[in-house]
């Protein structure tokens, strides 16, 4: 890559998620949810653009106006093909490089997408796709994957199962002999990956993450990772707001479709847990 590559974050956004619907407009500190994630993408060092990717579909009017309001590129296309979503936003941001971050990790640290990123640029001809989740060790919500737009190109021409359209980089890990890969590990020798949960999927993830930036942004607006370990080592309450679902993603029901993925990545939900009517993850927006 002998110039500067364009190099574009997308994040996938929608409203209609079943677990907690509009969770990407709860309020926090009186502006949306979207909007602090945004802010914290923002503190990366070597962005080109970011741009939110929405559905098409009527309900996610309301995201489109909220990025013409804070002047944020916006793209609608398919509900369900995540996959071409974000192979779109890449080809027409004209990117040599695409970050998929979804919209459920409001509290992800820049200093970690910078990591990667960093490990990716160095030498981008060692990566096709790199990330810090195969394996992750960081806490559940600093999920970075980053692939060139080439290697996004051959996913999106071959992809055809509905598990890698839906969730976008799947086809890149069950076909390793295609891509090569890299993958960031917490410098700490840690593994939080399943123990703490920054993500956003059910309302005691809000009322987490909500207290977060209640009590570190107003003095610290580039607040870390490890001001927000530090914080629940001083208040454990905070952290046990949502311990329930810590370890819980969207892996727990494709086990049987993914094979470089096993149960030791996931918790299963018991059906106490969700009331009468579990529901699966998916991390779609």
């Amino acid at each position: 890559m002998s110039q500067t590559p364009v190099i574009t974050i997308v994040v996938q956004a929608r409203m209609s998620s079943s677990r907690l619907p509009g969770k990407v407009m709860l309020p926090i500190l009186e502006e949306p949810l979207l909007y602090r994630m945004i802010e914290r993408l923002r503190m990366v060092k070597r962005i080109s653009h970011i741009v939110i990717a929405t559905s098409d579909h009527t309900q996610d009017d309301v995201i489109e106006r909220f990025c013409k309001k804070y002047q944020i590129d916006c793209y609608r296309g398919s509900l369900n093909d995540l996959l071409d979503r974000h192979w779109q936003v890449g080809h027409l941001t004209e990117a040599d490089v695409v970050l998929k971050i979804p919209s459920d990790c409001p509290l992800i640290d820049p200093r970690i997408v910078d990591k990667v990123l960093d490990m990716y640029l160095t030498n981008p001809e060692q990566y096709d796709y790199i990330s810090n989740l195969h394996p992750a060790t960081y806490p559940d919500g600093n999920d970075v994957e980053i692939m060139s737009f080439k290697a996004l190109t051959k996913a999106w021409e071959e992809a055809v199962r509905p598990l890698e359209l839906e969730h976008t980089t799947p086809y890149f890990w069950e076909n390793p002999e295609k891509f090569k890969f890299g993958n960031v590990l917490w410098e700490t020798g840690l593994d939080y990956s399943m123990s703490h949960r920054f993500t956003i999927d059910y309302h005691e993830d809000y009322q987490f993450i909500k207290r977060i930036f209640e009590e570190l942004y107003p003095l610290k607006p580039e607040f870390s990772l490890e001001d927000i370990l530090t914080l629940l080592t001083q208040k454990p309450e905070i952290m046990a707001l949502n311990a329930q679902w810590a370890g819980v993603n969207w892996y727990r029901n494709h086990l049987d479709e993914l094979k470089t993925i096993d149960a030791s990545m996931t918790v299963q939900v018991e059906a106490q847990r969700v009331g009468s009517s579990p529901e699966g993850l998916n991390p779609n927006d």
